[in-house]
C-alpha cells in the first residue's frame, strides 16, 4: 500500500486516536483511558499510518504468542475505509512471526464477517464447549 505504513512499535501509536475510536465503538463504548492503555501495553498492537505518519488504523491481539490469540479492537478510520487498509492490515497480522504455529486465533464481530473469512476465519465448531463471564455494559458503570 503505497505510502501508508503498519507498526508494532507502542511508542509511535497516537493514543488520542485510537481512543477516541475505540471508547465510542460499540464493543467499548466508555471504555477508560486507563484500561485502555493497560490493553495496549499487555498486547501485540499494529497500527496503521497515512502518508503523514498520522494514525489511521490499529489493531490488538491479546496473545501468549506460542498457542492462542484473540483478535481485538480493529479499526480504520472511516475517511480511510474501501482502499483495502483492512486487508492488507490483516496480511500483515497472520504473517507476523510471533503468531505463526498458533493453535487457535479468535475474534468476535458483529459486522465485518466477510473480512475475516478471506483470512481463515470461520464460525466457532461445538460453540456448545465454549463458555464466557460477559459484562458488557462494564465501561458504562
Amino acid at each position: 500500500m503505497k505510502g501508508f505504513s503498519i507498526s508494532t512499535d507502542n511508542s509511535q501509536f497516537e493514543f488520542d486516536v485510537i481512543y477516541q475510536f475505540i471508547s465510542n465503538s460499540y464493543w467499548a463504548k466508555g471504555i477508560s483511558k486507563s484500561t485502555l492503555k493497560k490493553a495496549i501495553t499487555n498486547s501485540l498492537c499494529f497500527a496503521v499510518f497515512n502518508q503523514q505518519q498520522q494514525q489511521i488504523g490499529f489493531a490488538r491481539l491479546i496473545t501468549d504468542r506460542a498457542t492462542y490469540a484473540y483478535l481485538a479492537d480493529v479499526f480504520i478510520l472511516e475517511s480511510y475505509r474501501g482502499l483495502g487498509l483492512s486487508k492488507w492490515l490483516m496480511t500483515h497480522i497472520v504473517a507476523h512471526d510471533d503468531l505463526q504455529g498458533l493453535r487457535r486465533i479468535v475474534l468476535a464481530t458483529k459486522d465485518a464477517h466477510g473480512l475475516y473469512a478471506q483470512f481463515g476465519f470461520k464460525a466457532i465448531e461445538n460453540p456448545e464447549t465454549l463458555m464466557q463471564v460477559w459484562q458488557p455494559n462494564i465501561y458504562q458503570s
